[in-house]
């Protein structure tokens, strides 16, 4: 079950994530909290990316210095909730280049459907890190990680704040080639398709729209 899934059990994350958890929480902290904890998963989601050399002058001598190689990675929000995650790695790696799938889920079936898709050209050779705050039934994650292999995706991550045991299962049925990082496996769904302890509709709570 543990296969491919990343818990980041750092004390700052932790303790930001309890924060957000509390239902008291005003959305301009709920919205703030993502983005801190979105930059430390993101340093986790981003540990092995490829480097190579640039010949460089430092003030005292010349030196190979250690950048990052390849095409510049792609960031894909699973909207609208993914860009609360979105926002944070970018300010961590403003040159990565950013798509948006957009899914909602159907409140009676809890199946994902389709209203948006646009992504970066050449995916097959870019790290693609897809970012939404809750795994919960893995449905839309599952749609959206399709989607991006349809698109020419080989190398492909997935970020999100919370995951459920149902979710995490689901994911690795369909896409076991894809790593899971998250800040915490919870207990559960219930019967509404919600994680449980949770932290309630993570779209609601960072939007004020509920």
């Amino acid at each position: 079950m543990t296969e491919n899934l990343t818990i980041v059990t750092h004390p700052l994350v932790q303790h930001k994530l309890s924060l957000m958890r509390d239902k008291s929480a005003p959305t301009p902290l709920f919205r703030q909290l993502l983005r801190e904890i979105s930059q430390l998963l993101a340093y986790e989601i981003t540990r092995e990316l490829d480097l190579t050399t640039k010949r460089i002058e430092t003030p005292l001598e010349p030196m190979d210095a250690p950048v990052l190689d390849g095409k510049k990675l792609a960031l894909v929000s699973i909207l609208r909730a993914g860009n609360g995650l979105l926002d944070g790695v970018l300010e961590l790696i403003p040159g990565a280049r950013v798509g948006f799938v957009g899914l909602y889920r159907d409140e009676v079936t809890l199946e994902p459907v389709q209203y948006y898709f646009k992504v970066p050209d050449a995916l097959e050779d870019r790290l693609v890190i897809a970012v939404d705050p809750m795994l919960a039934t893995g449905n839309s994650s599952v749609a959206a990680i399709d989607l991006l292999k349809k698109s020419g995706a080989k190398n492909i991550r997935f970020m999100c704040l919370l995951a459920a045991p149902e979710g995490v299962k689901r994911m690795q049925e369909a896409h076991p080639d894809v790593p899971i990082v998250t800040a915490a496996l919870d207990s559960h769904l219930n019967e509404k398709g919600y994680i449980v302890p949770g932290l309630g509709d993570a779209g609601d709570r960072m939007f004020g729209t509920k």
